[in-house]
């Protein structure tokens, strides 16, 4: 069975990750964070699966290191 993508809109993933846009963009041109989708001209969005997946990599080395 294929996974269903979801994309989620920049104001979602400030919310899930309590990051502001600046700090999202900072780690998006450091490779840090899941590139965004370009979905139109001006838009773009997020797989909410990359960025689910970035913050549980996140807590998974603040909880080892802190070990």
């Amino acid at each position: 069975m294929k996974e269903t993508k979801r994309l989620i809109r920049l104001k979602e993933v400030i919310d899930k990750t309590g990051y502001c846009r600046a700090w999202i963009y900072r780690l998006i041109k450091d490779n840090s964070f899941p590139a965004p989708v370009k979905i139109g001209e001006r838009s773009i969005a997020f797989i909410e699966s990359e960025v689910d997946q970035w913050i549980d990599n996140k807590i998974f080395n603040s909880r080892n290191k802190a070990a």
